[in-house]
């Protein structure tokens, strides 16, 4: 008789498999729910790096692309959508700091998991501003823009206003939202983005995310000095929109804890 090994997916679909001892007999092995609920939070942290990678690529890349730099807005927006909709189900896909103290506040996440969400995010960021400037340099181009903050309170109430927009939405169409799951949460998502980025984007430079400044101040597209303008920008961003949200979903979110 075969051995065999009791394994479910993330989606609880049973994996059944061969497996031997060191003698070569059949050994009867099944996975812990430790070991499954291991499995299932790093490939979440992996999908937010790999999110947070791609984002910050976007922005390094497009953004200091004459040929289409006007176009960027949409190129990243485009990203973070279709980002969202690969990753969604796995993590939230949050991608960005400031998200993930908004659900910290919504009560979607634990504090050591949201911690964990910052880091993966960040180092992905980084990860990809290194290689962005590389193959920036690599094709030739000019050297990277360099954003200017010309009035600190200015650009940080731009990164504020933006993050909040990006939040509110996120909170009030993602699958974690009061409504039911819907197939337009990604598009609306990203074309938020999209949208804060050209309107306020010639004020701050539009990040709208502390894992991307930190990445794109490694790039060389703001002073390491600046930083700050953003990290506060956004994160105040996020809180206030996750707080706005909680007040005026207040009813709604009553009633599904009083059904649970």
């Amino acid at each position: 008789m075969r051995g065999v090994r009791d394994v479910r997916d993330v989606r609880g679909v049973r994996d059944v498999r061969d497996v031997r001892d060191v003698r070569g007999l059949p050994l009867l092995v099944q996975k812990s729910a430790f070991q499954e609920q291991n499995d299932l939070t790093m490939k979440k942290y992996l999908v937010e790096f790999i999110g947070a990678f791609f984002i910050t690529l976007t922005v390094v890349l497009a953004g200091n692309n004459p040929g289409i730099a006007p176009m960027a807005p949409l190129a990243i927006g485009a990203m973070l959508a279709v980002m969202t909709y690969a990753s969604s189900h796995i993590s939230g896909a949050h991608f960005n700091p400031a998200v993930t103290l908004a659900m910290l506040l919504r009560g979607k996440t634990e504090r050591s998991e949201a911690a964990a969400y910052m880091v993966f995010q960040i180092l992905g960021a980084i990860v990809a501003a290194a290689i962005g400037a590389y193959l920036h340099s690599s094709g030739g181009e000019a050297a990277i823009t360099f954003h200017s903050n010309h009035d600190p309170i200015g650009s940080g109430l731009s990164e504020l206003l933006g993050t909040f927009a990006l939040v509110y939405v996120l909170l009030n169409v993602s699958p974690t939202s009061t409504q039911a799951e819907n197939s337009h949460y990604g598009l609306a998502i990203g074309f938020t983005l999209m949208a804060t980025i050209y309107g306020l984007g010639g004020i701050s430079g539009g990040v709208f995310n502390p894992a991307v400044a930190i990445g794109a101040s490694v790039a060389g597209m703001y002073a390491a000095g600046d930083l700050w303008i953003y990290l506060t920008g956004a994160f105040v961003g996020g809180a206030a929109a996750a707080t706005v949200y909680l007040i005026v979903m207040r009813d709604e979110l009553g009633v599904m804890n009083d059904e649970r």
